[in-house]
């Protein structure tokens, strides 16, 4: 070969390794060999190009374990000064298409759903791919410039794991900086978000919600992108007045699609046909002539409903309320009070209980009474017992232990004082209620005469009830003065 050819072709090796790409560049190779120092990538040059492990490590498991010999990769050119090898990255290739593909969505505004993966005063992060992006607490919809430091960071803890919906409005590669915003997407995000929603759902489903407001007439549950009401008269099966005896906002509930109307946008839902039907075993608990207690809820010209346990309702009919005629059942009885009443029919398919309150003898009346009175009077002493052996807050270097000691000495004597009143009252209590059906017996075997003696016993024997049950409460009250002046002592 001549000396001129012998140029020619190092002109042409030159011209070659001109072309070679230089650091920054983005390259597409094959796989050709999985080492221990890395990937080995055919880039159609005179030196392959490495994947050192350092870079492997930085993709996921399972990106890691889809990369196999003979499949074709973009490459980001680290370093070209190894004569043997380019040292090459797919990571940093990726995290470039990452950036590129931001960039896009910058200029066409369109909005993306990312994760909320962590937070710090300033905001929440929202990765996009490779990139850790970041949006401002002034961005977010759920956060407003007047809300305190301490429920603000609430805020932003609660949306940690959680899928939003962002427009990308800040690219900076130089800098690393990718910031989004919540506000700027939230209309779009949510008519998007109801539209999937409202496509999706089906009449019949079980979907798990958010409580996200509250009327008097019902509750509303966030569903992923659109609300849905569950009517009061569908939260429970109880009856309630206001939602929030059952609910509270920001409750995770699961919730029955009872309802979707596409053209209103309005979906109903149920909270109750997801709960157990109390009436589905109500002859279990209840049979015929059993006493129970009921809270008078309606009041009708034909009689009174009570209820016997949240959910289970029974008919006091008029005919049942006394043993004399009655015109007026509001007369009798009134919204909002208990009674003693028993159980005169069950039908568990018809979902009815028949009551009677004439049923019920003077004897379980005076017994029923007696024995609410002891219970709401040892409830009362207890509370107010505790609340005097609490007494005023104190800081330990000014708390003196003889002077606790007294204190409660004095509080557990007047417990003790308040038990004995107790048993006291309760005894007097039954003597009254023994009287009473000693004089109804008699009742039953004389005259007119002696009925009205036994009803003026009856009488007494009420009279008797009342004082004892004053007496007590003058024991309790006394108590409790001992208890107050025990902790003003301690104080």
């Amino acid at each position: 070969m001549s000396e001129e050819s012998m140029h020619s072709l190092e002109d042409l090796l030159d011209q070659h390794d001109y072309d070679m790409p230089q650091p920054g560049d983005i390259r597409i190779g094959v796989i050709v060999a999985n080492t221990p120092q890395g990937l080995i990538v055919d880039l159609g040059l005179k030196r392959d190009g490495i994947v050192p492990q350092s870079d492997l490590s930085k993709l996921e498991p399972e990106e890691r374990d889809a990369l196999k010999v003979n499949d074709e990769v973009p490459v980001y050119v680290v370093q070209t000064e190894d004569p043997e090898a380019l040292v090459v990255s797919i990571h940093l290739a990726r995290l470039n298409q990452d950036w590129i593909e931001a960039e896009a969505l910058l200029a066409s505004g369109e909005i993306f759903e990312g994760e909320v993966i962590g937070y710090n005063k300033g905001g929440v992060i929202v990765p996009y791919g490779r990139i850790r992006g970041f949006v401002p607490i002034s961005h977010l919809s759920d956060v407003t410039p007047g809300m305190g430091e301490r429920r603000r960071q609430q805020r932003l803890a609660r949306v940690r794991g959680e899928a939003i919906g962002v427009k990308i409005i800040e690219v900076d590669r130089h800098r690393h900086r990718l910031v989004m915003s919540q506000r700027e997407a939230q209309r779009e995000w949510e008519d998007k978000k109801r539209g999937e929603l409202m496509e999706t759902l089906q009449v019949g489903e079980t979907r798990t919600g958010h409580v996200s407001g509250m009327r008097d007439f019902g509750a509303f549950v966030d569903l992923g992108g659109a609300d849905g009401l569950v009517h009061i008269s569908e939260l429970s099966w109880h009856r309630i007045d206001h939602p929030r005896e059952v609910v509270k906002l920001g409750d995770e509930i699961e919730v029955y699609v009872l309802g979707v109307d596409k053209e209103s946008g309005r979906i109903s839902l149920s909270r109750k046909k997801l709960l157990a039907n109390p009436w589905d075993t109500v002859a279990q608990r209840y049979v015929q002539n059993q006493l129970v207690e009921g809270k008078i809820t309606r009041i009708l010209d034909y009689g009174a409903f009570a209820e016997i346990e949240p959910g289970v309702e029974g008919l006091l009919h008029i005919s049942q309320l006394s043993r004399n005629p009655v015109e007026d059942p509001r007369a009798i009885v009134k919204e909002g009070e208990v009674h003693l009443l028993r159980v005169v029919s069950i039908d568990q398919k018809r979902q009815r209980i028949g009551l009677s309150l004439k049923a019920v003898t003077a004897t379980e009346q005076i017994e029923w009474m007696a024995q609410k009175e002891i219970a709401d009077a040892l409830r009362l002493e207890e509370e107010e017992a505790a609340q005097a052996a609490r007494g005023p807050i104190r800081h330990p270097e000014q708390e003196e232990s003889a002077p606790l000691d007294d204190a409660a000495d004095e509080a557990d004597e007047a417990m003790e004082q308040a038990d004995v009143a107790a048993d006291q009252a309760a005894e007097v209590i039954y003597n009254a209620a023994d009287i009473a059906d000693e004089a109804v017996d008699r009742a039953a075997e004389t005259t007119e005469d002696v009925t009205e003696k036994a009803g003026e016993a009856a009488d007494a024997a009420g009279d008797m009830v009342d004082e004892a049950v004053e007496t007590a409460s003058d024991v309790a009250e006394s108590a409790v003065e001992t208890g107050e002046d025990a902790s003003r002592r301690r104080g």
